[in-house]
């Protein structure tokens, strides 16, 4: 029988695809920002919810209490989102060391509350760097609402958030919602840190949003191109990722990863080595004529 045809390889195929293309979105956005570590911080938040949801639930037998882990996730991510973002447009003096209290009391307070709540550290270790093996078909259906709700937010708003993250300024003299936009690009960083979470884990998240971007960068000239392309690259690693691992005893995230920044590598020299072919060309071209 093949491989395919068995539940729990389906069930992370699925998720790894929508993973791969959801979280390009948002991080096509995070870069245009210059924010391209929001991610991180976000996501040492998350995983002080993901305890907090065990916490809440360790009345309950093992699979009830883990099903509160990522509601928890999300209400704490997004929570930290707004905070941040609240802080950042303000220009709240010391915002930035008011954030690394947020980042790292988060994962500290994770720590310890999954500790309280009877958790192991292989449980903690699941969350830092993905556990997408563990995944069930109820993980499959929230991931996939969320993540219809990050495609559809980030691609139908493409304009009117790109045009502020971009340039605010501009996006103001137009009569566009600023502020709401803009917070509405921290809550999709924090929905998309929570649907990640799975596959490569909050320790590695922000490489997941950024790293497709920073490939597609290197060969297009447009926000749209690098969005759709960054979105392919995204599905195709993690697809490939876990692929991969199904037949090796790897870990998932972590080779994603590492896939995504020896693929960034080898664009990069490529690029350069085409860019001063034709600069080469183009010279010899002036100097016959």
């Amino acid at each position: 029988m093949s491989i395919l045809a068995e539940p729990i390889v389906q069930r992370i195929l699925i998720v790894a695809l929508l993973v791969g293309l959801a979280a390009p979105v948002v991080g096509t956005y995070l870069v245009q920002r210059r924010m391209a570590l929001l991610g991180d911080g976000i996501g040492h938040v998350a995983l002080a919810g993901v305890a907090a949801g065990w916490l809440a639930g360790s009345w309950a037998d093992f699979s009830e209490r883990d099903a509160l882990a990522i509601p928890g996730a999300i209400v704490f991510a997004i929570a930290a989102a707004a905070i941040i973002e609240r802080m950042r447009s303000s220009g709240t003096a010391g915002a930035d060391v008011v954030m690394a209290i947020l980042f790292y009391g988060g994962i500290a307070a994770g720590v310890l509350l999954i500790g309280a709540a009877g958790g192991t550290n292989a449980n903690l270790l699941g969350y830092l760097f993905g556990s997408i093996s563990t995944v069930t078909w109820g993980d499959v259906w929230v991931t996939t609402g969320l993540a219809i709700v990050i495609l559809a937010v980030g691609l139908g708003l493409r304009q009117a958030l790109f045009a502020v993250t971009h340039d605010q300024e501009f996006a103001f003299s137009v009569g566009l919602p600023v502020r709401l936009l803009n917070m509405v690009v921290a809550v999709l960083a924090a929905v998309t840190i929570t649907v990640a979470m799975r596959v490569v884990g909050v320790l590695l998240v922000s490489a997941l949003m950024i790293l497709p971007v920073a490939i597609a960068q290197l060969v297009t000239r447009s926000f749209a191109h690098t969005m759709w392309l960054a979105m392919g690259i995204g599905a195709a690693l993690c697809v490939t990722g876990v692929g991969i691992t199904l037949e090796h005893n790897l870990q998932p995230g972590a080779l994603i990863v590492v896939l995504a920044v020896g693929l960034f590598l080898v664009v990069s020299i490529v690029t350069a080595l085409v860019r001063r072919r034709s600069r080469h060309t183009s010279a010899v071209s002036v100097v016959a004529s």
